[in-house]
């Protein structure tokens, strides 16, 4: 099969394309036939060594976690999924090596879903990491129709996913943002104040007695985060433990088929966009990371393994 691999850290002169064999497909596994694959930064992270000391990695590595393809074959005991199915998966394995960015990628069971019928194949890929981030976060923390939530980043890939979850939920939505973005996150569902100095000022001209849940997605607020949040509120982050400090919980997405799912039902209700900025065939994957190392797209970038519309 064709894959872009590396096998040596580094930047994206270390990615190559290369031909290996098909991977295998133990019980409780499907292999996927790949459609699509969304860059994410942990992707290019990890190629420079930034989770060495957590994660084992095995050379040759075909980096991305994210994908939505067709259901190629079926491991002994999934009952789940047939051939054929149309999935999604945030397919991160517990150490770096079979990734998403090949023409096939082995996934556990636990970690699949059916794709959204509302979703076209670069969307459906873009969702699955940002996606189950924002959504576990808000879920853990008992987001409801009761409270008011602060997005830390509202405007960006995992964050503008957060304000639609969010709102989904039943939540009153208030979000940061570069003022060039308030548009977009008023669209989003959310009320736009502008990051930076001054922030918690203006949170509390919108919800002067505080907000009672924060959802940090950018890391580095935790100042402007306990100065808005109300007697008794919750708050997260995914970007800085610093919270711990606080009151707060330090989280990391994890791989789960039944929070996918629901994250498709709220695709297919109308209720959950999934924005596409750019898609590049899986040859150009070192020009894609490129582009998501800038910082400044507004939305997801994909990458095109196979063809289908």
């Amino acid at each position: 099969m064709r894959a872009m691999t590396y096998e040596t850290y580094g930047g994206s002169e270390v990615l190559t394309q290369a031909r290996l064999l098909r991977p295998k497909y133990g019980p409780g596994e499907v292999l996927v036939r790949v459609r699509r694959a969304a860059v994410n930064p942990v992707d290019w992270k990890i190629m420079a060594g930034g989770l060495d000391a957590l994660m084992e990695v095995t050379y040759p590595v075909v980096p991305g976690w994210d994908v939505a393809g067709t259901v190629e074959q079926v491991g002994i005991d999934v009952p789940e999924f047939a051939v054929g199915d149309e999935v999604i998966a945030y397919a991160r394995k517990d150490w770096v090596h079979g990734g998403t960015f090949a023409e096939y990628v082995t996934v556990p069971v636990r970690a699949l879903a059916a794709k959204p019928a509302s979703l076209d194949w670069d969307q459906a890929a873009g969702l699955p990491l940002a996606g189950l981030t924002a959504y576990q976060l808000l879920t853990r923390l008992g987001t409801g129709s009761a409270d008011t939530v602060l997005v830390h980043g509202a405007a960006g890939g995992v964050g503008s996913l957060g304000v639609q979850i969010a709102r989904a939920l039943g939540a009153r939505v208030i979000g940061t943002a570069s003022p060039r973005n308030h548009d977009r996150v008023r669209e989003l569902g959310a009320e736009p104040v502008a990051y930076g100095e001054g922030l918690a000022d203006r949170v509390r001209a919108l919800a002067p007695d505080g907000v009672t849940v924060v959802a940090d997605f950018v890391g580095g607020v935790v100042d402007y985060t306990r100065a808005v949040l109300a007697d008794g509120g919750r708050h997260a982050s995914i970007a800085d433990p610093a919270v711990l400090g606080d009151g707060g919980q330090w989280m990391w997405v994890r791989p789960d088929g039944h929070d996918l799912a629901a994250l498709g039902r709220l695709a297919d209700s109308g209720q959950l966009t999934v924005p596409v900025a750019a898609t590049f065939p899986l040859e150009k994957l070192a020009e894609a990371f490129e582009l998501s190392r800038t910082g400044h797209t507004a939305g997801k970038i994909v990458i095109q393994v196979s063809d289908g519309a």
